[in-house]
């Protein structure tokens, strides 16, 4: 690693990979699959089952929300990039953009725990250390999710 001021260290990115899928809950299966070959051994298994949990909300959000009544064909892409001591999740969508702060806070007051769905971004709020969600010049939305991690030691 790369020493700067302090404790602070740059992250070096260990892996990086991207997939392109149409929208469908039926490839959560497929995207799921190509995200367990990211795994690294370094990343706590807790840490990893919770990045899986947001990888799968965060997508089944595209489709129910962002891409609601839109062609099949309209592909969202994700990115995954692993890091020595953080795994960063991006999602890009096609829908209309949205205040993701201000639709987090309004869920924490309205949201029926009983309630079939509409938990998903609490959940990703939770789960992660950072999570932003941008329109992108191409007019498209990027959801960004960061989740830090204290790296496990080889034998």
């Amino acid at each position: 690693m790369i020493e700067l001021k302090g404790s602070e260290k740059l992250p070096v990115l260990i892996k990086k990979a991207h997939i392109r899928i149409n929208t469908g809950l039926s490839t959560l299966s497929q995207i799921l699959s190509w995200f367990a070959e990211l795994y690294d051994s370094r990343i706590p298994t807790s840490v990893w089952i919770r990045c899986q949990l947001a990888l799968a909300e965060g997508f089944t959000n595209a489709v129910r929300h962002a891409h609601k009544g839109k062609p099949s064909d309209l592909p969202i892409d994700i990115e995954v990039a692993v890091f020595t001591e953080s795994l960063e999740i991006k999602i890009w969508d096609c829908g209309d953009p949205f205040d993701l702060e201000q639709k987090i806070q309004d869920m924490s007051e309205q949201t029926d725990i009983y309630a079939p769905g509409g938990r998903g971004l609490r959940l990703i709020d939770d789960i992660a250390d950072s999570i932003s969600y941008s329109r992108m010049p191409d007019h498209r939305n990027c959801l960004s999710i960061v989740k830090n991690y204290s790296p496990c030691l080889s034998e």
